[in-house]
């Protein structure tokens, strides 16, 4: 009977097999790593693309274009940046003075396990200022991430909101996360519409050559609009992501709900691809794990450990799911703030996520929230007059994001709002 010592010593990768994989990557008859270059030479190589991407991403070059463009958002991107200089946003003391009362005074926060409060899906403009302007009255705190899944196609056309909302988010100091069009309901699978989607959780279909095309689509719009952060769903896609920051590229991802993690061997076969196939100084692309709905606080015990003992502690969050859309995805009621409060106190650099309006309220509204209405196109949203029912759902939102915050105030643990208007 083998020992302990001696299983753990067969698990040693050995530098003939990592000798190998070296090989095969640095081959110039790698048809698969010759085609990525192919991609990467189309924007002009490696430096080209990270000056673009930087040129891209500055607030003054997005003001400048939403100018240029007579952006009918410009408006209210200044109206953001000017209530932020006059204060008009309630501060972190007076947030916590409210949850806390006069203890509020006495009590000091865990800062260390600060949760990140992030909302999804930020689906247009419009929404944000109604959530600021909301926040404003009410003296809550605008979130620290928002995750879009909106059509790359429509937004950036003219006249479109990418980039005021990318400016918005440089204002109000939060980082977002966009979703690419080339994402599996774009006639590459072969089932239909957006069961492709709803069908998969086990990481969406990227087919053939459906991973050049993401990584094509992706470098379009790090480079003509800085967005640097998407959402990644498929191994061949994430590979890929990887291999570009291993190039040089300054490339951003986070693994989406729809990869379907939802054990610990999954974070760990992620966080050895991003730490053995990595930029240099331990650099990496993934900048996120958004867990499945099915992970437990054991999940991701496991999972802090693993990300602890490769070093990524700092680099990868972990996002996971405080309420879901009320429709097309998960069994309701969904509610898991007790146990992201639980676990923040254990597992550092965690993000609070809600995707969709505490179920109780959720229940009462005449449209609830429905994972499947991010993939309706505008147009179709305006000649149904369903606007004004999904910005309602998107604030019962903010009200399920402020509700948590209000929690983790209670339990004595930091919370990562937007920085630079709290």
């Amino acid at each position: 009977m083998s020992t302990r010592a001696e299983m753990r010593e067969r698990l040693l990768i050995q530098a003939a097999d990592v000798a190998a994989v070296n090989a095969f990557l640095a081959s110039p008859d790698n048809p698969l790593v010759n085609s990525l270059f192919e991609v990467v030479d189309k924007y002009g190589g490696v430096e080209q693309i990270n000056r673009a991407a930087d040129e891209a991403g500055r607030l003054e070059t997005r003001l400048e274009r939403l100018r240029e463009e007579h952006s009918p958002y410009l408006a209210d991107v200044e109206w953001l940046a000017a209530q932020r200089d006059a204060g008009a946003f309630v501060t972190l003391p007076e947030y916590r003075r409210t949850v806390l009362g006069a203890a509020a005074d006495t009590t000091v926060a865990d800062e260390e396990s600060a949760v990140t409060l992030e909302i999804s899906a930020l689906q247009f403009f419009p929404w944000l200022i109604a959530e600021a302007r909301q926040a404003i009255e009410k003296r809550e705190l605008m979130p620290g991430r928002f995750i879009r899944e909106r059509n790359m196609a429509e937004q950036s056309k003219p006249g479109g909101d990418l980039l005021a909302v990318c400016a918005a988010m440089q204002v109000i100091g939060a980082t977002h996360v966009e979703s690419l069009d080339t994402r599996g309901i774009d006639g590459a699978n072969l089932m239909v519409g957006l069961e492709t989607i709803t069908g998969y959780f086990g990481g969406i279909g990227e087919p053939n050559e459906h991973v050049l095309r993401y990584v094509d689509e992706y470098l379009h719009y790090l480079t003509e609009y800085g967005v640097r952060e998407v959402l990644n769903f498929n191994i061949g896609t994430i590979l890929a992501a990887f291999v570009l920051r291993k190039l040089g590229v300054r490339n951003e991802f986070k693994i989406s709900v729809f990869m379907g993690v939802d054990n610990p061997w999954s974070v760990l076969w992620l966080l050895i691809g991003a730490r053995l196939v990595g930029g240099s100084g331990g650099a990496t692309s993934l900048s996120g794990i958004n867990f499945s709905n099915s992970a437990d606080s054991d999940t991701l015990r496991a999972a802090s450990a693993a990300r602890e003992a490769l070093g990524l502690r700092e680099t990868v969050r972990f996002e996971h799911h405080v309420t879901e859309a009320y429709k097309s995805i998960v069994r309701q009621p969904y509610e898991r703030r007790a146990e992201v409060v639980e676990i923040a106190a254990e597992v550092p650099n965690i993000s609070a996520e809600h995707e969709g309006g505490d179920p109780a309220v959720e229940a009462g509204r005449k449209h609830r929230s429905d994972i499947l209405d991010y993939f309706i196109s505008q147009n179709v949203i305006e000649a149904a007059g369903a606007m004004e029912a999904l910005e309602r759902n998107y604030l019962d939102k903010h009200a399920a994001l402020n509700h948590t915050a209000a929690d983790l105030i209670r339990a004595g643990i930091g919370v990562k709002a937007a920085s630079l208007l709290h």
